[in-house]
């Protein structure tokens, strides 16, 4: 058997408002509490006074659970138990329930009447309940306290900051305890900042006026900026209703877009200022040529939507001087440096090259065939490598000795053709009484210059190729000799000097729109990156390739690849250090340490 409750209501003019709600069980729950069955909002009323349920033989039956009486047709009880036909009536508290049984379509169903039929306990309308346990009756109004409120968060957040602010020192002599301006503070300054906690007059310098760049370029005096603003805003494009309605009313107020603070927010909390999003220059960049005219290719997400890289590469310029310019890596470009050097026959692990290398072993640094490292030495900073040196790299096997006195070897002086020929004029000015080594591509180690073989190849050469100075400096400078294969060689006519050696010139940086960190790849292997061992040229430009670097490094938001954001490689200010995401002072200490203990291992030293 089911129940059907009518609750009755009636409106300021009397008409009667009845909502009928089913349930389709055999129990009800009556009380005072919002969750019971049928809701009695009457201080009279326990929360849960009492249940009542059908039974056998159509009989209805309503039982107190909290020992509080109610009255069935008048007689009081915790307990009875009636016929749903012709039913009963129940009253708790200010409440009437009249129990009958369902007719037409409500038919086998016991239909329970609620209607309020006395005032509430304690009240004499409804709206009082809240009241009984309230404090409104001893407590000023509520407009009155609102006010009141206002007063109060003006006087203290607002009036006592500005006296404090007026009545401090402009100066770094501010005591150090709580300011009331402080009330104002969002968070803690930045790591950075941090010696600026109680100076807060170095960066606002007016009271009320936001944070001006010309506070900011005190201290940060040598910030080469990205673009002026002008450019900036051109090449953001336009700003849309919402953005521009900001710029319209922050210049109202002397605010101007394009402001250090729009990047470098502070009171952030006590940590590393954030490394910029990637957003925040794809919003200018992802299509930035359809709206200014630049030379700057479009680029967004560095795993989708990068351009080519283009280095910076030296070119042979007129009368000697060399120019430079970007060029992309897919025109395969060629450098002049001025070095003939074929990577390809010094990194081979059958050759004679290798065999040497062999040959030397591990006391003098090798033993194995050749590789990068034997040549290319990391910097103190572990990012990048020191120019290639010829005596430590390439002294071991192409020696420049020519003449022994006693125990001391003459070589020519490496790097300097007019020394080199002066040497030799002095050596045949002194009568030439020893055998020269002036054919000088036999690979040899330095000091090893007197050997029996050496001393008769030496002999033979002299004879019959070197009878005078002349001789013997065209035969340095020529094929064969020891600074042709090596270097470009010209002719001067001047017979003083007769040769002239083109200066190496090694790039040791080519991204300079760019930034690469070589310690963030020391898992990989050289020749992972740089294709170096296919090289026969030294004019090559051993880059890896846009392709080469997507096999890693996927966009800010990459899943697969290594997630690389903008800031990884560039930085906004311009300058000669890392962008900001790879200055990292204790991965940049450690990498030094790592440096200096295998510089001192392989010295042989130890730690």
């Amino acid at each position: 058997m089911s129940f059907i409750v009518r609750t009755v209501a009636r409106t300021a003019d009397g008409r009667d408002i009845v909502r009928p709600k089913s349930f389709d069980k055999a129990e009800l729950s009556i009380g005072r509490s919002p969750s019971s069955d049928i809701h009695l909002p009457d201080l009279a009323v326990a929360l849960n006074h009492a249940v009542i349920r059908t039974a056998a033989g159509g009989a209805v039956e309503i039982v107190a659970t909290a020992g509080m009486p109610f009255l069935v047709d008048g007689k009081s009880t915790e307990h009875e138990r009636f016929s749903a036909s012709p039913g009963a009536n129940i009253r708790i508290g200010s409440h009437s329930l009249s129990v009958e049984p369902g007719e037409g379509d409500e038919k086998g169903a016991v239909v329970i009447t609620v209607e309020r039929v006395g005032a509430i306990s304690n009240a004499s309308e409804e709206k009082e309940e809240a009241r009984v346990f309230s404090l409104a009756s001893v407590l000023p109004s509520r407009r009155i306290m609102a006010w009141a409120g206002v007063l109060l968060v003006l006087a203290i957040f607002l009036a006592w900051p500005l006296v404090s602010i007026h009545t401090q020192p402009t100066d770094n002599s501010r005591k150090v305890a709580f300011h009331a301006d402080e009330l104002w503070t969002s968070g803690k300054l930045s790591q950075v900042h941090r010696s600026l906690e109680n100076n807060c007059q170095a960066c606002h310098v007016k009271a009320g006026e936001s944070v001006r760049d010309t506070a900011c370029v005190a201290c940060h005096t040598k910030v080469h900026d990205h673009a002026d603003k002008a450019k900036l805003l051109e090449a953001k494009g336009s700003p849309g209703i919402v953005d521009g309605t900001k710029q319209f009313v922050g210049g109202i107020f002397g605010i101007q877009p394009g402001r250090c603070v729009e990047c470098h927010t502070e009171h952030q909390g006590q940590t590393a200022m954030p490394v910029t999003d990637e957003r925040f220059c794809t919003n200018c960049h992802e299509d930035m040529s359809k709206r200014i005219d630049t030379a700057l290719k479009d680029a967004a997400d560095f795993g989708e939507h990068h351009p080519q890289f283009e280095p910076t590469i030296r070119f042979a310029g007129p009368n000697g001087v060399p120019s430079f310019r970007r060029v992309s890596l897919d025109a395969n470009p060629k450098e002049d440096n001025g070095l003939k050097f074929p990577h390809d026959l010094h990194l081979s692990t059958t050759n004679g090259v290798a065999q040497m290398a062999k040959t030397l072993g591990k006391a003098e640094g090798y033993g194995a065939p050749l590789d990068c490292a034997n040549c290319h030495t990391r910097d103190a900073t572990g990012s990048s490598f020191v120019a290639v040196k010829m005596e430590p790299a390439c002294g071991a096997c192409h020696s420049l000795a020519f003449d022994q006195v006693g125990g001391t070897i003459r070589t020519l002086r490496h790097g300097d053709p007019a020394q080199v020929v002066a040497d030799i004029r002095a050596f045949y000015r002194a009568g030439a009484p020893r055998n020269p080594a002036l054919q000088g591509m036999d690979r040899r180690r330095p000091g090893d210059f007197a050997s029996a073989a050496q001393r008769a190849s030496f002999a033979q050469t002299s004879a019959m190729h070197i009878g005078n100075a002349d001789q013997a400096i065209r035969a340095v400078f020529s094929k064969g000799g020891a600074c042709f294969d090596c270097h470009t060689v010209r002719a001067t006519g001047n017979p003083t000097t007769p040769f002239a050696v083109t200066p190496v010139a090694l790039s040791r940086r080519y991204m300079m729109k760019g930034w690469f960190d070589h310690a963030a790849h020391d898992t990989e292997s050289c020749a992972s990156c740089h294709a170096v061992k296919g090289s026969k040229l030294a004019s090559d430009v051993n880059l890896p390739k846009l392709a080469k670097c997507q096999e890693c490094h996927g966009g800010q938001d990459a899943h697969k690849e290594v997630p690389s954001a903008c800031a990884m490689c560039h930085d906004y200010h311009r300058n000669d250090f890392a962008p900001l995401m790879v200055r990292d002072n204790r991965a940049r200490g450690k990498a030094v340490e790592h440096i200096r203990e295998k510089a001192l291992k392989q010295a042989g030293t130890g730690i």
